[in-house]
């Protein structure tokens, strides 16, 4: 079973050894005709392409361009509707003889809409009735059921990831527009910020230079941080006062002392752009738990080491 498995993996793996230097030679057009699309990118396909349809609709989609599946059994049935003229649709079908494909190349012709279709038959009729044909090398199924969509539909996928990728670099898509559309998850936490989970306004815990350490004690208290920033009259982060440094400097005078006489000098603040995983790599390198969000030496924000770890759990 072991070299049965691992034949159908290198039967796949060589399928895109193969489609990688033989890339469709009208992928450059299909991207563009995508890039001039002010509708949707509707994908359709039938069986197992289907599923691949789904995948390639839900990345187009996370990556900026607005796109979903339509099953071609439902389009005969009413979801033709869903596509409408400043659409593109892509069609896929290895054989390019799915029948239930041909319903929507005609009613798309009818409304002047602009068809790709992903198939193995440069012959087959959803190929010659297209804008755009994108044909794959035409290889033998992975294993012994060599009808058993495999390394076609692996094809088909990797394409439809390429088609994807391109779309979105040649827009200039970046990572906060992908955090926009994918919020939840693994990835969604790989890609928070500083700015996402800081404490802003009355929550940031500052005094100014020349408070007395009693006053400052206060705003410890209420910021609930274990620490409290100082500021001078610009309102630029100069210091930071910590439950530590308090005890530290533990005396009878304490409380009339002015606070940048015990404060921490020029402490570490970070940037509301700064990846949160970054955020806690740098307080565990150096064993804070406290940072100041800042914009130009400004405090905007207050971030404690327990916010970063519950965000990112």
């Amino acid at each position: 079973m072991f070299e049965i498995g691992k034949g159908v993996v290198m039967d796949e793996a060589n399928a895109l050894s193969i489609l990688a230097k033989n890339m469709p030679i009208h992928f450059d057009n299909a991207i563009d005709l995508i890039l001039k699309c002010t509708g949707r990118v509707i994908v359709v396909g039938i069986g197992k392409s289907w599923h691949i349809c789904k995948k390639i609709a839900s990345t187009l989609a996370s990556t900026g361009q607005p796109s979903f599946a339509v099953h071609p059994g439902e389009a005969q049935h009413g979801d033709l509707g869903m596509i409408v003229k400043d659409d593109v649709v892509i069609l896929l079908s290895y054989s390019g003889a799915s029948a239930e494909l041909f319903a929507v190349i005609d009613y798309a012709e009818y409304l002047g809409i602009k068809t790709i279709c992903i198939t193995g038959n440069s012959e087959s009729y959803i190929a010659k009735n297209v804008d755009i044909a994108l044909v794959l090398p035409m290889l033998r199924e992975a294993g012994s059921l060599t009808h058993a969509p495999t390394v076609s539909s692996t094809m088909m996928l990797a394409l439809g990831d390429a088609i994807s990728v391109s779309v979105s670099e040649k827009r200039g898509f970046a990572d906060e527009q992908f955090k926009v559309f994918h919020p939840g998850g693994a990835i969604g936490k790989e890609l928070l910020n500083a700015n996402d989970i800081m404490r802003v306004g009355s929550d940031i815990p500052l005094v100014h230079t020349g408070c007395d350490i009693g006053s400052a004690m206060i705003a410890m208290s209420e910021g609930h941080v274990g620490a409290v920033g100082v500021v001078t009259e610009d309102g630029v982060l100069c210091g930071i006062v910590t439950d530590g440094d308090l005890r530290r400097n533990m005396r009878s005078d304490v409380f009339t002392m002015e606070v940048n006489k015990i404060m921490s000098k020029n402490p570490i603040w970070v940037s509301g752009n700064m990846r949160l995983k970054d955020v806690l790599n740098l307080m565990n390198t150096n064993k804070i738990t406290v940072v100041f969000v800042c914009e130009s030496d400004i405090p905007v924000g207050c971030i404690h080491i327990h916010d970063v770890l519950r965000a990112l759990k």
